[in-house]
């Protein structure tokens, strides 16, 4: 009787820590769509990490996803470039509810008087998930910027490599996926 006990209960715990990294998994890659979708400029991507009264807090914007998204895709718009990268994240699971601390680097290639700047910020996500009927997304997002930098472009790679592939927005190569099926003769 002790050794079922045991067994179940080991069975339980391994159980719970499966779900747990299931759970983070799933809410790790709502912050990888919101990524791809500020840099491809995709508010549909974006909407679909959002909760419908979902709140984001970024000080110079605060209101709901459909206005944040909005007012990103406008200001990324015009931009020759951009690239989001998720760093550390902890995300910490509390049954139906999560909260998160995810760590980013924003590079955008803007429009300078002399031609074009770098501009770095660099901060965190502090989130709070929820998930509804089996579905985790963001209830809260709010950007805390930690740094920044801003320095005139030097890419001497695109005249060095004017053949290499470079991304795009919503005509990205991310979204053709046909495209990935060539071989090798």
């Amino acid at each position: 009787m002790r050794f079922n006990n045991s067994s179940t209960l080991r069975a339980n715990v391994m159980d719970q820590a499966i779900q747990t990294l299931l759970d983070k998994q799933a809410i790790y890659e709502l912050s990888c769509r919101y990524m791809r979708g500020l840099d491809r400029l995709d508010a549909n991507l974006l909407l679909s990490v959002f909760w419908e009264n979902a709140y984001c807090e970024y000080g110079f914007m605060n209101g709901d996803a459909p206005t944040f998204i909005v007012f990103a895709i406008s200001a990324l718009r015009d931009h020759k470039s951009n690239q989001h990268m998720i760093g550390n994240t902890l995300i910490e699971v509390e049954g139906d509810e999560a909260f998160g601390e995810v760590y980013f680097h924003a590079y955008h290639k803007v429009k300078s008087d002399t031609g074009f700047d770098d501009l770095i910020v660099a901060g965190r996500y502090l989130d709070r998930y929820e998930r509804r009927d089996g579905v985790w997304k963001m209830a809260y997002r709010s950007e805390r910027v930690d740094w920044s930098r801003t320095t005139p472009t030097q890419d001497p790679y695109y005249q060095m490599m004017p053949d290499s592939l470079f991304g795009g927005r919503l005509d990205d190569a991310v979204y053709d996926r046909t495209s990935r099926y060539k071989t090798a003769s």
